[in-house]
């Protein structure tokens, strides 16, 4: 079953239209017909099966047949704030393990030892639809603009979420299934390659993160998110 996103669809329509790159892309390279039917979703949770009315290659019409609400909702919500890598491909890396493993909501902190100051959102967010469509889920990631690690604690200050702070200092940590519960609201803060500096870590701290350890080995920035975000995803099966 093919599967397009469109963020627009309304759940309680009853015909939709293709815009013009889904149209193209569902006649011209799947070669779908009238009566061929397909899959919507709308990265808010919602699965549409539809079926082609009108197979025209710039817009495409559909009569949406059912919709399921709430489709494989995760019964947790993790937000890992991470610090961009210099060499973006490594961000996009990230960002697409993560959707496909299970990712609600992802920031670019840019912290005192970060290499990369700037994130541009739109070549990434194409990343996470992209993801988001090969592992057939229906809930998109929020990619949020990149902020200062000191204005993000102080954005997150009201935040109900079990905040922590991954960091690779010599001090009393406990590991994350020691720190989150399943079926909870996780804040995950991971750092550059250099690590967040002795004063951020005292910043969060003091702000309530707990420290955390994600092993013995030193592992690269994604690395570190992704593994997070798997052990997390374990935690909650």
């Amino acid at each position: 079953m093919q599967l397009f996103f469109t963020p627009d669809v309304n759940p309680d329509a009853v015909v939709y239209t293709l815009n013009e790159e889904e149209s193209k892309h569902a006649i011209r390279v799947l070669r779908l017909v009238v009566k061929d039917q397909l899959h919507l979703i709308d990265g808010q949770g919602n699965l549409f099966l539809a079926e082609i009315i009108d197979a025209h290659p710039k817009r495409t019409e559909l009569r949406l047949l059912e919709v399921q609400r709430e489709f494989q909702k995760p019964s947790y919500r993790l937000h890992i704030a991470i610090a961009p890598t210099k060499n973006i491909d490594r961000v996009e890396w990230f960002l697409e393990k993560a959707t496909e493993v299970g990712i609600h909501e992802i920031t670019p902190i840019i912290s005192e030892h970060s290499e990369r100051k700037e994130v541009k959102l739109e070549r990434l967010n194409k990343v996470i639809v992209s993801a988001m469509k090969q592992s057939y889920k229906a809930y998109l990631p929020q990619l949020n603009p990149a902020i200062s690690f000191s204005q993000f604690l102080k954005k997150m200050e009201q935040d109900s979420a079990t905040k922590a702070i991954a960091h690779c200092e010599e001090t009393d940590k406990k590991y994350l299934n020691q720190i989150f519960e399943a079926n909870g609201n996780y804040l995950l803060l991971i750092g550059p390659e250099g690590d967040f500096s002795k004063d951020e870590i005292a910043q969060a701290l003091d702000a309530g993160y707990a420290p955390v350890s994600l092993g013995e080995a030193r592992l690269r920035t994604e690395t570190a998110a992704l593994a997070s975000c798997v052990e997390v995803a374990l935690l909650n099966r």
